[in-house]
């Protein structure tokens, strides 16, 4: 079995799983892990040094939004 490599403009925001901006849900889309995963994480850096709110803002504004389906 041939698996495709995935390219990162690929990586868009979430139109189905999405809470605040469909960002966790994209990265979840992208990588095929849970959304919650992503959620912990960004959650765990923002309490450690603060960087996944400016992560996640950055992410916002910059990340392409996902296609309707």
């Amino acid at each position: 079995m041939v698996e495709r490599k995935k390219n990162l403009n690929e990586l868009r925001k979430s139109v189905r799983d999405k809470n605040i901006a469909g960002i966790c849900g994209g990265f979840a889309e992208y990588t095929n892990t849970p959304s919650w995963l992503w959620r912990v994480i960004f959650l765990i850096s923002l309490f450690i040094s603060g960087l996944g709110l400016i992560a996640y803002i950055i992410l916002w504004f910059y990340m392409p939004a996902g296609r309707k389906q």
